[in-house]
């Protein structure tokens, strides 16, 4: 995970708000409607939500296919239908239908006619054909249960012929239906302007006389009924709510209540009516199809109602389609103002919240983490904002769900583009400058800390490494070019997997040599224990190669190794075509100087009382010396680290706490007791037989009073 900046935060702001922005603008709103399909689709899907059609109070007399391939009514123009559809109307009134509305409208009659028959038009001949269906009309309608349908239209207007709207006395009702952008339905008109004056939709209507109300305009706008305001995310519109996909209401042919009539079945007619509101419509396949909000989960034109008198047709199975009978959209109308189900959306401002806070969240997401894990947070956080959307639907509550999945995911986007072009930019030039002589781990350290190395060089505190193989040049000259070339590849890797797993930088091979710094380009507090500890197991892993690699045995290779602490320049320096990230420093030069002091002093490391200082007391060390490195003038404390503190062996303590006394004498010019103290231990350590036979020497010739305790190394 990585870290974010300022700049990151800005950035993902700026893009979420973009991204919602967009997403909820006016350009995009059939999203909104895409929500609403997807939501009634997998609510079907999952929920199921079915429901006993026998509960609902609405349902719908179908002048369906069997209607058109039965007696009387086969091969008969609709137009002389009207007694038996009078017939069956009165019939459903007397059996307790509260209200019936007509989403069939018939604009002529037969009586107007003006076809030639005879020596007169039909329609002269054909006087009276309506007169029943007129009296059921007027009956059915002056009490109050008929509303016939019309289609409001500037130019092509569609109403009932003169003879209906009189006998009706104008209880008429628009059909008229909203439809969106692409041409779906999903929410229905509650109210029309009719002379200045609004009057309720033929669906709103039928509702309002089913539950004995007036629909009324409250104060804030929203549309009233019974107690009840209806939501609008759309001004004066009735959000559809599909819960049982078209199956929840039951649908009795005509056909089969013309021959319930016939049959005088008057009980069918009270349990099948009775309390309920009822719809005249088509039920066909080819005529007056509606896309809806079922289109994805595909809808059903009811469930088929109980019959009376005609046996069911052969092929009763209901197939699902992506369109719905007109009528249907009506009846789901009615339903949802009378138990109040009709669905709420969000307003325009919290859809606009809501998806930017989305695409914040994966902005963020894709910030933080690898395109592959923000991707993957995107998937979970739309299945888990999903499953919630669906379990608020199912409460007749549709949050928006396309816009925040989308504007997130065109967020993720483009915080990766931004992340490639900008942000990331630092860490590509780091990875690849450092790719091929940098371990990955370091790199992934550099990385995490947020700061890279600055272009030119910087200073910073760190400790150098310098090693060297003694007499490397005499044992070359014994083996081939193949050997040669095979023992360095396994020296030079061997310790450089142990400097790099200590957080060491290895700038350069010169030779058997090797140059390295601890503490850059990572940062690195703990750089000096660090140099210390990769010391001790490079010489540890040289005896080990020493005894068992057959590259190494019978060499005896040994190396020496300078560590010293200190501000330095490190940065990528040379040529303005070529350079490489390197270290320049006194510190520098002193390490280099400390490796080759070794030689004087039989020891394999030798650290500076700078690098001491720095790693605490982690480490068991022993002083060695004052010395004075050609090239600089002050003189230097310089030590052996021995092991970890209290790691140390009793031979390593021994000859330590002897050495301490001998060069305890040596500085207070006690020279004789020096090399006795330096003598208890010379046969096993170099350093302190070294220091006895110096010792010896000052004893028999003593120095001037100007003598300082501070050994002048000449050369390296």
């Amino acid at each position: 995970m990585r870290r974010i900046g300022r700049r990151d935060i800005v950035a993902a702001i700026l893009i979420a708000l973009l991204a919602g922005a967009v997403f909820t603008s006016p350009p995009l709103r059939s999203l909104q409607g895409l929500s609403l399909d997807i939501l009634t689709a997998l609510r079907g899907k999952i929920v199921g939500d079915r429901r006993d059609p026998a509960t609902s109070p609405v349902v719908v007399v179908a002048i369906d296919g069997e209607t058109y391939d039965t007696p009387p009514f086969k091969g008969s123009p609709t137009q002389t239908w009207t007694r038996e559809i009078g017939r069956v109307l009165g019939s459903i009134t007397d059996g307790g239908a509260k209200v019936i509305g007509f989403d069939v409208i018939f604009p002529s009659s037969i009586e107007q006619s003006e076809i030639p028959f005879g020596d007169a038009p039909l329609g002269s001949r054909m006087r009276g054909f309506d007169r029943d269906y007129l009296i059921a009309l007027r009956q059915i309608s002056d009490g109050g249960k008929l509303v016939l349908g019309e289609i409001l239209s500037n130019d092509h207007p569609d109403t009932p012929y003169t003879a209906q709207r009189v006998a009706v006395r104008n209880n008429i009702r628009a059909l008229n239906v909203h439809t969106d952008a692409d041409d779906v339905i999903r929410r229905m008109p509650l109210s029309f302007s009719i002379d200045g004056k609004p009057v309720p939709a033929m669906a709103v209507e039928l509702a309002a006389r089913a539950v004995g109300a007036k629909v009324e305009l409250a104060p804030s706008g929203a549309t009233e009924l019974s107690g009840y305001t209806i939501p609008s995310a759309v001004p004066n519109t009735l959000t559809l709510n599909f819960r049982g996909l078209g199956r929840d209401v039951p649908a009795y042919s005509f056909a089969d209540l013309r021959a319930c009539v016939e049959k005088g079945d008057r009980d069918f007619f009270r349990r099948a009516f009775g309390g309920k509101v009822v719809l005249l419509g088509t039920a066909l396949n080819f005529e007056d199809r509606k896309l809806t909000s079922m289109r994805l989960a595909s809808g059903y034109d009811g469930a088929p109602g109980v019959r009376c008198a005609l046996p069911a047709p052969a092929s009763t199975a209901q197939n699902a389609r992506s369109d719905v009978a007109g009528v249907f959209v009506h009846a789901t109308v009615v339903r949802n103002l009378i138990e109040r189900d009709a669905v709420t959306e969000l307003g325009f401002p919290m859809r606009t919240v809501l998806t930017i806070v989305f695409a914040a969240i994966i902005a963020c997401a894709a910030c933080l983490l690898a395109p592959g894990g923000a991707l993957i947070v995107w998937l979970a956080l739309t299945a888990i904002y999903t499953a919630a959307a669906v379990g608020a639907f199912v409460h007749a509550m549709a949050l928006p769900l396309t816009e925040p999945a989308l504007a997130s995911l065109a967020a993720l986007a483009m915080m990766i583009g931004y992340r490639f072009v900008l942000a990331d930019r630092d860490e590509r030039f780091l990875r690849k400058s450092f790719a091929l002589y940098l371990a990955p781990e370091i790199i992934e350290t550099m990385v995490a800390s947020g700061k890279m190395p600055e272009l030119g060089g910087e200073m910073r505190n760190v400790t150098m490494f310098f090693s060297d193989l003694s007499g490397f040049s005499s044992i070359a000259e014994t083996m081939t070019p193949g050997e040669l070339v095979k023992l360095m590849n396994e020296y030079l890797s061997a310790m450089t997997d142990i400097i790099e797993s200590h957080g060491g930088y290895v700038d350069k091979y010169i030779g058997d040599s090797i140059v390295a710094m601890f503490g850059a380009p990572a940062d690195d507090p703990a750089h000096a224990r660090n140099a210390v500890h990769a010391a001790l197991k490079c010489h540890e892993k040289l005896a080990g190669l020493n005894a068992s690699n057959a590259a190494f045995v019978g060499h005896g290779l040994s190396h020496r190794i300078g560590l010293n602490s200190g501000e330095a320049v490190v940065g990528n320096i040379g040529s303005r075509r070529r350079f490489n990230y390197t270290v320049m420093s006194d510190t520098v030069n002193v390490a280099s100087r400390l490796e080759g002091a070794n030689k004087y002093y039989g020891t394999a490391i030798m650290a500076s009382e700078a690098t001491v200082a720095q790693t605490g007391d982690t480490f068991a060390w022993r002083e060695l010396d004052a010395i004075r490195v050609m090239g600089r003038g002050e003189a230097i404390k310089v030590f052996e680290p021995l092991a970890n503190r209290g790691a140390q062996s009793a031979k390593q303590a021994k000859v330590a706490a002897a050495y301490a006394e001998g060069l305890a004498c040596w500085r207070a010019r006690e020279f004789a007791k020096a090399a006795d103290a330096f003598a208890k231990t010379a046969n096993t350590d170099p350093t302190s037989a070294l220091f006895a036979k110096r010792a010896q020497a000052l004893a028999a010739n003593p120095p001037p009073p100007d003598w300082t305790p501070v050994n002048a190394l000449e050369g390296k």
